[in-house]
Formats: structure tokens, C-alpha cells, sequence
């Protein structure tokens, strides 16, 4: 390390980035970082210490490999292997951005002086990282010439992600390496092993599924966002007609979907079929000559004597309902008084106003509910009577009736 300082060399460089790390609780933000560097530190275990310069980014870091190119594939793949492994075992989900480029860097001491790294190696590995979705690997041009012809397995890794644009409108050419579903822990491999192939095809490809789903669906959630965002911005910093341009254009969108709209609804109105035409062309000729026929006629006239039978059957039937009404409440109030042994040749009677409504208790035993009930015949004595309503204190009043007595007991239910 002392022979290479103050020199610039070709290096390769790993930026990696936890994606709305920033929009995080500081509790959240300690665990997703705790696990970050947990899974990091696995990565670039087999790389010698005097091989590797590791910044902490805050949100992420950038590791800068010393020695062999292939140090920065190794731990890329190792890196993702571990997040994918852990994929909807922790919440809240690690979702990280990562990118290798190679390039050159210059070695110098920092602020404290530790080693540090300076460059255009540096910060074009931090581009391609921003190009990445999360849990995806994107690796620049000079990176791919390099480690794509190191072997045919190599080679067979990356895909060409075609050429992005920087905020600097800088030009990047990136690869891929492979796609998220096709990294499966290597646990699952090992397991596999000594059985049946058949059976284990199954779960292997349910595990590749749901990753790359997942993946892809939190990587879609954040692009929406981060559109979400600019275009905001975009808009709040616009003129006054172009924000009324842009909210014209934004309607275009909804008057296409009413016009399609109405068009499947008159789609699902069928048109007459041609046997409902040739009737309809029938029935115009009868009509010609058929007699003009009323649609609604007029219905007869009633007469006034046959109005006031009506009028007193109606009575009659009303007053019938009222006479087997107060039937039922007298033989059902009769009921209740022979059940509480309240068979007096004279017996005593409570008239009950209770409102909204009460249970009616005698002496700690349940008569009925009032209303409907009314009437509470007791025999002469004393007595203690209880109105309970489930949404309101009990009511609780002791009474002394004589036989032949009259009283009433009007209690209204209030907080």
C-alpha cells in the first residue's frame, strides 16, 4: 500500500447504495445499515486487507480493489446472494443499489490519514450504481471489456443495458449481470442434493418467481416515486401557462378513457335482429288498419254505495285487530300473574310508563319487557319493583299496594 502512494492506478470500483435510506426512521435506518455492512463484510472476507480501500458513504459505501479485477465481480455476486437470501425474511426490506466500474483513481490520505481514494474510477462507479434498479448489478464498458474476457463463464454473466445519460450528460455504456431471478441462494443447491430432481425442480422455480417479482415490483414502486417527485418539482417551478399546458395534457388521458367508455357502452346495446325488424315492419302495416285501442283505459267509476260498504269493512276489519289486541295483552298479562303466584281474588295493579323501553323485574324476578307491557298485577303487599335497560343504570323503586289498588310507575331512561 506505502508503494502505491500518491500514484494514480487502474483499479476496480464497487459503489453500492441502500435505496430511501434517507427517508428512513433513525431506527430504521441503523438496522437496514447494521444488516448492509453485516452482508458486505461477507462479501469481501476473502479479500486480503492491503488489497482492498473501503468508504463509508453514509448510505452505502465504495470499495475500491487493489488486486485481481475479478475481486469486484466476486463480491458483487456475494453481496446479492445475501440480499436475495434474506428477501421477505426482514422488515423492513434491504434493497440496494450496486455498480463496478474500472478505471482510474488516485490513492491518497484522508482527513485522518487513512487511505483514501480520488478519481473519475470513483465517481463513474457511482453513475452506473444510480442506473440500477435495486438488487440489480450494472458494471460500466471498460469494467465488462475487461472481466467478460477473463472467461467464457465471465462472458456468459453480463447483457447489454444499453447507453445511459448522467446529470453531467455524460455518456455510460452499461451490462448487466445476469437478472435478479437468476441468483438462488446456494443453500437451496446444497439441500437439492440426493434428491429427486423432479421434486426439487418445483420449489426452485417458485423461489426464482417470487424473488424476481419482488424485486422488480420495489424497483417500480421507487421509479414511481422518484417520477413522482421531479415531475412535481417540474411543475411547481413551471410558468403559469405552461402550468395549465401541462394540466391540459394531463387530461387527455381521462377524456380517452371516457370516450372509451362510451364506446363499450353502446358496444353492449345489440342492434335489432332481422327477424325483430320484419315483425315490426308487420305489426306497422295492421296498425294502419287495426282499431285504435286505448293503451290505458279508464277504470270504471265506482259507485257511492259500494265506497262506504268499503269504507265500513275497513272498520270493522281495524276494529277487530284492536278487540284480539287488547285479547292477547290481557290473557298475556293474566299469563305473567299466574306465574309469580299473584292469583288474588282482588289483586293489585301497577300501570308501567317506562320509556325508551325496561326490563320489568318483582322481587328480583324477570315478569316481562315494557313496553309492550303495561299492566303488572301484584297481590297486596309489599313489593320492590326494578326497570333495568342494558345502556343505563337500573332503576330500583319499593312499593306498598293494598288490594284493589291502583298505582302507576312512570320512569324515563337517561344519563
Amino acid at each position: 500500500m506505502e508503494e502505491r502512494g500518491n500514484k494514480t492506478i487502474i483499479c476496480s470500483v464497487f459503489f453500492l447504495d441502500i435505496v430511501e435510506y434517507s427517508k428512513k426512521s433513525v431506527s430504521g435506518q441503523i438496522s437496514l445499515k447494521e444488516r448492509f455492512n453485516a452482508f458486505l463484510s461477507t462479501a469481501i472476507d476473502g479479500v486480503p486487507v492491503n488489497d482492498r480501500i473501503i468508504l463509508d458513504t453514509g448510505d452505502g459505501a465504495a470499495i475500491s480493489f487493489l488486486g485481481d479485477v475479478e475481486d469486484a465481480l466476486r463480491a458483487a455476486l456475494s453481496m446479492r446472494s445475501s440480499l436475495l437470501s434474506a428477501e421477505g425474511l426482514i422488515d423492513p426490506p434491504l434493497l440496494v443499489r450496486m455498480g463496478v466500474n474500472l478505471g482510474p483513481v488516485r490513492l491518497v490520505k484522508d482527513i485522518n490519514g487513512q487511505p483514501n481514494i480520488v478519481g473519475d474510477g470513483i465517481n463513474v462507479a457511482q453513475r452506473v450504481m444510480a442506473f440500477a434498479e435495486p438488487g440489480q448489478i450494472l458494471v460500466s464498458r471498460s469494467y465488462y471489456d475487461a472481466a467478460s474476457r477473463l472467461s467464457q463463464e465471465y462472458a456468459g454473466m453480463f447483457h447489454y443495458g444499453g447507453s445511459r445519460t448522467d446529470k453531467h450528460v455524460r455518456e455510460h455504456e452499461v451490462y448487466a449481470i445476469g437478472y435478479p431471478s437468476d441468483l438462488i441462494p446456494s443453500e437451496e443447491s446444497a439441500s437439492g442434493q440426493g434428491q429427486n430432481s423432479e421434486q426439487s425442480a418445483v420449489p426452485v422455480a417458485l423461489k426464482k418467481i417470487r424473488v424476481q417479482s419482488k424485486i422488480y415490483w420495489d424497483a417500480l414502486c421507487v421509479r414511481s416515486g422518484e417520477l413522482y417527485v421531479s415531475s412535481r418539482e417540474k411543475f411547481m417551478r413551471a410558468s403559469n401557462t405552461q402550468k395549465a399546458l401541462y394540466s391540459g395534457v394531463a387530461l387527455i388521458p381521462l377524456l380517452l378513457l371516457l370516450l372509451l367508455l362510451k364506446i363499450v357502452y353502446k358496444a353492449e346495446t345489440p342492434p335489432p335482429s332481422k327477424l325483430a325488424v320484419a315483425v315490426i315492419s308487420s305489426t306497422e302495416g295492421l296498425a294502419a288498419s287495426a282499431p285504435v285501442v286505448d293503451a290505458h283505459p279508464v277504470k270504471p267509476a265506482v259507485s257511492a254505495q259500494e265506497s262506504k260498504l268499503a269504507a265500513q269493512q275497513k272498520a270493522e276489519k281495524k276494529e277487530k285487530a284492536l278487540k284480539e289486541k287488547k285479547a292477547k295483552q290481557e290473557k298475556k298479562v293474566a299469563e305473567r300473574t299466574k306465574a309469580v303466584g299473584q292469583l288474588s281474588a282482588d289483586p293489585a295493579v301497577v300501570s308501567l310508563s317506562v320509556k325508551p323501553w325496561g326490563e320489568v323485574y318483582l322481587d328480583g324476578k324477570m315478569i316481562d319487557v315494557s313496553p309492550p307491557l303495561m299492566y303488572l298485577q301484584v297481590s297486596p303487599g309489599a313489593h320492590v319493583v326494578e326497570l333495568k335497560n342494558a345502556n343505563f343504570p337500573v332503576y330500583r323503586q319499593s312499593i306498598k299496594i293494598k288490594a284493589g289498588e291502583k298505582m302507576s310507575i312512570n320512569y324515563k331512561f337517561a344519563n
